[in-house]
């Protein structure tokens, strides 16, 4: 069994945690009595479980049947004969309560401005760019990009395009032209919403010029509307418009326009392993349902929580935010440029500055930390609950979270899907007692399974893939205009089930795992490991910051094990390290396992998200088509690999390591 799968229970949840959670409070309304309860009726009563759902919902024309899959599980249809506006669920349901007057926004920027919107006064900043938007012929069905840094009126943007019907598709800050005009063809994007620049650590970033460069190669694209914010020189040609001219004069309160309830609201691409990325489309009913289940059910989120996540406006955590968080009434810090600058303890003096209670993190983030400045002397005390999503732990990474951010006092709440899924496959909960880098298991309803290649379940205590044997309400609604590659991706790999991609495994006492990418796990001498296993070897011996465990082509056992790593800022490279490092994988893992090389770099290259690439990392070392780089913040730390594999030679010719 995968070690992880051997961990000890280490925290349990409190009475007062428990009395007051959310998902307690479900569960008293529907007379259910305990968690188990809850989850079997779940997957035995699907109708009865997404209804209960849907019903937190606000619709303009209540729906006649939640579900019906005559097309098929892998074209659902949900919300028969409702309409709704997902603006209504994120800010027309705060009217006239205590938290329309309360902050939604705190926008930091990285010199430190800040700027407070309530509700109100976003829901006024989204009113006046719909109608502006409107204004220049945007209609139902029509997709806007939102090319922008972590600025209020991204929040805005994202929410004003839905409300008058049409497609909101954020877009990456850091994207290059190639990237932007890849979208914007793909999608048949009608307008771009953009600022002048950002600051970038410091210095400002043009992004209106990237903008109008891609425009340019986009013949779809009519409009582009530009945020003066830095003040960064900008060209004004004929399809530009200035944002405050847009909305000056506008109506504050504009109605949301009634659409079906599975009328396209969000347009999100995701990276392919190869070729073009992968558009998914979320719903004006299926987004808000789903975000009512995982923030607001599995995670706890309340309207009295004051939230920070960094990330982007132009990945899920993005849309998360500006969706979720308004959903439940919540405030989110909303900070521009990097966690660790201008000062190393950025992120925590902004949770003490704003009291924050619900801090969002990657395992990536934290081990940047915990090698780095650590927490300072920053009062973090106020948190609550920690979320963590876009890469597999390390037990040292998570450890020194449990042990210095929550002070073993607080729950990690582990979460895991991704774009396609609109939120989260797998997750902690505030009831369920908790394992290090472990999973309380699947979110309710998910139809969540752990099988073999031929669809058969693996049971407890053996490693398989993550499937979904049922539709999810927050799934996504096909791929945008390539359906038949939807199925490719996701459908057809194993007959009748959603194979997420991903390696895990279940314990004998009910707790998930996730042990990395299936498409990045090695075949060692016949036997299937994910990457995770041999990173968390190298980084327990306090000499590597991060890994990237990788498979190469081997004569004799068909494939080895190469590591690529990022060495703590104290540890020198050479061949002693390179030996210690690998005698710590084959004490873990057997000599099967001893790396063939193992390669020191600076940096690896990640999402904005920080999800390690590894595939890209295996595609230098052998020289193949890296595909769709697109989605990396760091796309420099490729060329990096590439040089020290040239400094070595040809990775699958490296002399073994002594």
């Amino acid at each position: 069994m995968n070690e992880l799968a051997r961990q000890s229970i280490v925290w349990e949840p409190g009475e007062k945690l428990i009395k007051e959670s959310n998902l307690v409070a479900f569960m008293a309304e529907h007379g259910i009595n305990d968690y188990e309860t809850l989850m079997r009726r779940a997957e035995e009563e699907p109708d009865w479980w997404w209804n209960a759902i849907a019903g937190r919902l606000r619709f303009m024309k209540p729906y006649e049947k939640i579900l019906d899959t005559a097309r098929g599980i892998e074209f659902p249809e949900w919300f028969i004969g409702g309409t709704t506006n997902i603006v209504e669920n994120t800010l027309e349901r705060h009217r006239g309560t205590e938290i329309w007057t309360s902050p939604a926004v705190l926008g930091e920027s990285e010199g430190g401005e800040s700027r407070i919107w309530t509700y109100e006064e976003l829901n006024a900043e989204v009113s006046r760019l719909a109608a502006g938007l409107e204004s220049l012929g945007v209609k139902q069905g029509g997709v806007v990009a939102v090319y922008m840094p972590n600025v209020n009126e991204a929040v805005a943007a994202l929410l004003a395009v839905p409300k008058i019907g049409a497609v909101v598709m954020p877009l990456f800050s850091g994207f290059g032209v190639e990237a932007i005009a890849a979208r914007l063809n793909a999608s048949g994007a009608v307008a771009v919403l953009t600022v002048d620049g950002t600051s970038r650590r410091g210095q400002i970033a043009p992004m209106k010029e990237f903008a109008d460069a891609a425009a340019a190669r986009a013949a779809t694209v009519r409009h582009v509307v530009c945020l003066r914010r830095t003040g960064h020189p900008v060209t004004m040609g004929e399809k530009d418009i200035d944002w405050a001219e847009l909305c000056e004069g506008r109506p504050a309160d504009m109605p949301n326009m009634e659409l079906p309830a599975e009328a396209p609201a969000l347009l999100v691409y995701t990276s392919g392993t190869s070729g073009q990325p992968k558009g998914t489309v979320h719903t004006h009913g299926g987004f808000p349902a789903k975000l009512t289940l995982d923030l607001g059910l599995m995670m706890d989120m309340k309207s009295s929580d004051r939230i920070i996540w960094f990330s982007d406006m132009g990945w899920l955590v993005g849309p998360l935010l500006a969706f979720g968080a308004t959903l439940t009434g919540a405030s989110f810090v909303l900070a521009d440029g990097a966690p660790d600058y201008p000062d190393a303890t950025r992120m925590w003096r902004l949770i003490e500055k704003h009291r924050v209670t619900f801090l969002g993190v990657a395992p990536t983030l934290i081990r940047g930390f915990m090698h780095g400045a650590g927490i300072g002397d920053h009062d973090i005390s106020s948190l609550r609950i920690v979320a963590s999503t876009g890469e597999a732990w390390t037990p040292d990474a998570w450890w020194w979270t449990f042990e210095n951010v929550v002070k073993r006092n607080a729950p990690i709440i582990n979460y895991t899907g991704g774009t396609e899924i609109g939120g989260g496959i797998l997750a902690g909960s505030v009831l369920r007692p908790m394992k290090a880098c472990a999973f309380s298991g699947p979110v309710p309803g998910m139809g969540a399974d752990i099988v073999d290649m031929e669809g058969t379940p693996v049971g407890p205590g053996q490693v398989g893939e993550l499937v979904l044997r049922k539709p999810s309400i927050g799934l996504s609604r096909g791929l945008w205009k390539d359906n038949e590659r939807f199925l490719d991706s996701y459908w057809r790999d194993i007959p009748g089930v959603w194979r997420q991609g991903d390696w895990a495994i279940q314990d004998e006492e009910g707790f998930w795992f996730v042990l990395g990418r299936s498409d990045d796990t090695l075949k060692i001498a016949g036997k299937r490991t994910g990457p995770s296993e041999i990173e968390a070897l190298l980084t327990a011996t306090g000499k590597v910051r991060e890994a990237a465990a990788i498979g190469i082509p081997d004569d004799i056992k068909g494939e080895s094990v190469a590591c690529v790593v990022v060495l703590d800022k104290n540890i020198a490279a050479g061949a002693a390290v390179e030996k210690e490092l690998s005698d710590a994988v084959i004490a873990g893992l057997g000599y099967p396992y001893k790396p063939k090389f193992i390669l020191t770099v600076p940096d690896l290259p990640k999402t904005r998200n920080m999800k390690v690439m590894r595939r890209l990392v295996r595609a230098v070392c052998l020289g193949k088509p890296l595909g769709d780089t697109s989605s990396l913040v760091n796309p420099e730390a490729l060329e990096t690999i590439s040089e020290a594999a040239s400094r070595s030679g040809h990775m699958t010719k490296i002399v073994e390591v002594p």
